[in-house]
């Protein structure tokens, strides 16, 4: 079959899968979570990405009984639950699978309706295709349902590890063999997936031989003036302050190599960055190395660069920051 990259660092691209692979994968994640013949399964994402053509290929490995919707903001709607044919008396969970991208999981926990359904109906959630925001994963954790970080990417056919919400390692399926290039970038064996060894570009961290965090992408390290920052430690930092209108990315500059520099859709004149500039000089306690986390420009813009599965468009930004560059430079 043919699948499409999601595009989320460069020009996405199409590829070709063997089915027995894509079987593989499934056989996997179901063995994993436990599902069994009769279970039932939610499609609400596109078909036009592997995530959505993988809960097809789960349905039909185990013998899942598939619902579906259009991949919708709000997947867990009124609407969509009486097209489903959902009681919103059951007892027990009658989806025992559903996967979605973070803004659909956090657009069905602004609705109050929509949260009780996640809770009433859902058994296993899988979230994946961005970064999950400290503040959802903690809400997450206060909720019934069994919600799982995924790991993965189209070349391995989805996620090759799942971390429990609430935890801080992801834990590789069966047949999944883990290990490190000399920059601490994550090489997956799996044999069963891709034919050769993938090496990533993801920096990880090792808690044992089994399980593991993802501190950050190589190709996301910025070296401004000889200090090494990670674009997702400083938007998880941001997150963490509440400022979500903010995309982190860089540019060239003469004197520092390169120079961080925030994307914004509010204004940079009075947005909550100024005061952020003005009151962290040293922004976290004991890494002396993050007061370089501070930009060197704010630049507004209208949206924040994104891929068409909602991850950060970081080629795009780059691109916005280059246009902005001073003249003079």
């Amino acid at each position: 079959m043919e699948v499409r990259t999601s595009g989320s660092t460069g020009t996405p691209k199409v590829i070709q899968v063997e089915k027995s692979r894509m079987l593989s994968s499934a056989r996997m994640t179901c063995d994993f979570l436990g599902l069994k013949s009769g279970d039932s399964a939610l499609l609400c994402m596109p078909l036009d990405y592997i995530a959505g053509k993988m809960m097809v290929v789960r349905s039909l490995e185990r013998n899942l009984r598939l619902l579906s919707v259009e991949p919708p903001g709000h997947p867990l709607s009124r609407t969509n639950l009486q097209t489903l044919g959902l009681r919103s008396t059951c007892s027990v969970p009658d989806i025992d699978l559903a996967a979605m991208v973070p803004l659909q999981v956090w657009n069905t926990l602004q609705v109050p309706e929509e949260k009780e359904a996640l809770c009433r109906h859902v058994r296993h959630l899988i979230i994946g295709g961005g970064a999950i925001p400290p503040e959802l994963e903690q809400e997450l954790c206060s909720l019934p349902v069994t919600a799982w970080s995924s790991y993965g990417m189209t070349e391995t056919l989805s996620h090759i590890a799942l971390r429990r919400i609430g935890t801080p390692y992801y834990t590789p399926l069966p047949g999944i063999s883990l290990t490190q290039d000399h920059d601490g970038c994550l090489i997956i064996d799996a044999p069963a997936l891709c034919p050769e060894r993938l090496v990533t570009n993801d920096i990880a961290e090792f808690h044992d031989a089994r399980h593991f965090r993802i501190l950050g992408r190589r190709d996301n390290t910025v070296c401004s003036g000889g200090i090494k920052i990670q674009i997702e430690e400083v938007e998880a930092w941001l997150h963490s302050l509440g400022i979500r209108d903010v995309a982190v990315t860089w540019r060239p500059d003469p004197r520092l190599g390169q120079a961080l520099v925030y994307l914004t859709t509010s204004d940079p004149s009075s947005s909550s960055l100024v005061s952020l500039l003005a009151s962290h000089p040293q922004p976290i306690p004991n890494r002396p190395d993050t007061r370089y986390w501070l930009p060197r420009d704010i630049i507004h813009v209208d949206a924040l660069p994104l891929t068409p599965t909602g991850k950060p468009d970081r080629a795009h930004a780059l691109l916005i920051a280059a246009e902005h560059a001073p003249r003079n430079m």
